[in-house]
């Protein structure tokens, strides 16, 4: 994350994918830039759902042009055809972001959850509410949204950290 932009994070669906973009503005301001749900057409055949994901990944990309793309790694779902059917639409938004020259990162829900809550057992209130109180938001998202600017705002506090390590081995600061 060298240089500055937004940061898209994706908590994917077959059904619901929620999305959002996170600006740091400044060393510590954070902005959302914009967030919400794609939802699919349960009507549509699992191919064209897939595909109309893809396609609403690459307007929100060519639209916001965020640096970085960061998304949730799957978990375990209820059962296997649910897992697999939430893999898909995870392939199809992580080559959407690879398509458009992001490089992509992979959080799983533990990580994301100690990032922004600080427990990585939390349930989606906590992590709506936190994603709300560190963005500053008079009115939370929806939670797929707000899982999304969660992904993001890990993806974020993990470059940071990198980069503070590098700053320390190097000498830079002490």
């Amino acid at each position: 994350m060298g240089r500055e932009g937004p940061v898209l994070g994706i908590d994917p669906g077959s059904v619901a994918t929620g999305f959002g973009l996170v600006c740091k503005r400044g060393s510590e301001n954070l902005k959302v830039i914009h967030a919400g749900v794609i939802r699919t057409n349960s009507k549509q055949t699992f191919p064209a759902r897939l595909k109309y994901l893809y396609d609403e990944i690459i307007n929100i990309i060519d639209k916001f042009k965020p640096i970085a793309c960061a998304i949730e790694d799957v978990f375990v779902a209820k059962n296997v055809r649910s897992a697999l059917k939430l893999g898909h639409a995870r392939a199809s938004l992580i080559m959407a972001a690879l398509n458009s020259g992001l490089s992509v990162y992979e959080y799983s829900p533990l990580e994301i959850k100690k990032a922004v809550v600080g427990y990585g057992r939390a349930d989606k209130r906590q992590v709506q509410q936190m994603v709300s109180i560190i963005l500053n938001l008079k009115t939370p998202f929806p939670k797929d949204a707000s899982d999304a600017l969660a992904v993001a705002l890990c993806h974020i506090q993990s470059m940071n950290l990198s980069r503070f390590i590098t700053l320390k081995l190097s000498g830079e600061i002490r």
